[in-house]
């Protein structure tokens, strides 16, 4: 199975001046751990993850006043569509993170989560009925 049959296709996208707050509170309405930040100044594309939010509020960081820039993973590792399951998860093992941003001719296709990969390796199954 490839990366482009697991991945999301609707992406979260915020800038790089939301604050964590503003970018929290998106990412739980969509019910997402990671959204894209579409940064120009600073390289293009970079990452905003939960980790990194609850990194900031472990430190005593305001949400309300730290910018999304200041958090982001810009040393991105990005998969292809064309990716089989086993290189993005052994790319996210590697790396020690959850997310993968997709990018299908320089342009963002989506994102590829340990959830999305775990779902096409193991699919829930209707329970047996009760005896």
């Amino acid at each position: 199975m490839l990366v482009r049959d697991a991945m999301s296709t609707v992406i979260l996208t915020v800038g790089p001046a939301h604050t964590l707050r503003q970018a929290a509170a998106l990412m739980s309405a969509r019910r997402v751990g990671a959204a894209v930040v579409l940064d120009p100044d600073a390289g293009g594309i970079g990452i905003l993850t939960e980790r990194d939010i609850l990194n900031s509020v472990g430190l005593g960081q305001n949400p309300d006043t730290e910018r999304t820039h200041a958090h982001t993973t810009t040393d991105v590792v990005f998969a292809a569509p064309t990716w089989t399951l086993e290189q993005a998860a052994r790319a996210m093992a590697h790396g020690g993170f959850r997310h993968l941003v997709v990018l299908d001719r320089g342009e963002v296709a989506g994102i590829v989560s340990v959830r999305d990969i775990i779902r096409c390796w193991a699919p829930v199954r209707e329970p047996a009925p009760a005896l």
